[in-house]
């Protein structure tokens, strides 16, 4: 099942694609794809709707984040050897975590914003695992029991306030817009092998990410069992499993990184596309 969230910034309403790939209005059934709506039984719910009695979404509706409320977005740095190696990095030997900001979520088409000033905005595809129930202390055995699904992350970054500007990696990862979510949340029952998606990234139509979630050094199931001994998950928290090579950084002979009028494409197997335009971030000025 394919679930997603349509309308205005912050005004988003649930909905599901039916088997002809058309949105369909969930808000009668549930008040939004978030928290509770995400256990097991309730998706479960959804699932035994009749689908084609829903009501049906204009086509021209925007797509907001696939998950809302999310109250953690825990982020796992260098999770493919390869791309350790093209950021200069050494392989964990455990799994490397920060947080993205969850004021940086945005709908999948949304535009993504240059931050003034910034001058290293750099983009990652990755495979983005959504919490379904509590998870504490649980074992790599049962971890995907506690999964509900699956989305596109795209987590952009911001390199020079990442790396170079002291502290640790938040500073580069959690500016407005940098966290792209969806277009779906695709539930764990169509994701039977989540270690065998390709994965793939494309800024103006060039090919710069190929990769496969089977490269990962820590699967799924490790990263959702590791992260549970560190902090419970909540119903809507987000994992962010990590990026393949290719990013702008590791571009040779010299990085490559974003500017304002460029677009990203992004896709992984089974999980849909996204497609963001770069612009200049709009600075508010106290009133």
């Amino acid at each position: 099942m394919k679930l997603v969230r349509f309308g205005d910034p912050g005004k988003e309403r649930p909905g599901l694609v039916d088997r002809q790939g058309r949105i369909r209005d969930l808000s009668a059934h549930v008040s939004d794809i978030a928290r509770d709506t995400l256990s097991s039984s309730n998706l479960s719910n959804i699932a035994a709707l009749d689908w084609d009695s829903l009501p049906l979404v204009p086509t021209d509706e925007r797509l907001g984040p696939c998950v809302g409320h999310v109250g953690k977005m825990i982020c796992v740095g260098l999770n493919y050897s390869d791309h350790a190696a093209e950021s200069n990095m050494p392989v964990p030997s455990e799994p490397v975590l920060f947080m993205k900001a969850t004021s940086a979520i945005v709908g999948p088409y949304d535009a993504v914003e240059i931050p003034p000033g910034a001058q290293k905005v750099d983009w990652e595809v990755e495979l983005g695992v959504v919490v379904g129930r509590q998870a504490r202390y649980v074992t790599r055995e049962r971890a995907l029991d506690y999964v509900a699904g699956y989305c596109i992350v795209n987590d952009v970054s911001e390199r020079a306030y990442q790396l170079e500007r002291g502290g640790q990696w938040d500073k580069g990862k959690g500016c407005d817009t940098f966290g792209p979510l969806g277009p779906w949340l695709v539930t764990r029952d169509e994701v039977p092998d989540p270690q065998a998606l390709e994965m793939w990234l494309e800024v103006d139509s060039k090919r710069y990410q190929n990769g496969n979630t089977k490269t990962m050094i820590f699967d799924v199931a490790t990263l959702v069992s590791s992260i549970s001994r560190f902090m419970s998950l909540q119903p809507g928290d987000v994992i962010s499993t990590g990026t393949p090579p290719g990013v702008g950084m590791g571009q040779k002979p010299e990085p490559v990184y974003l500017r304002p009028g460029q677009t990203m494409r992004l896709g992984i197997a089974g999980l849909g596309e996204q497609c963001q335009r770069t612009v200049d971030a709009r600075i508010e000025e106290a009133p």
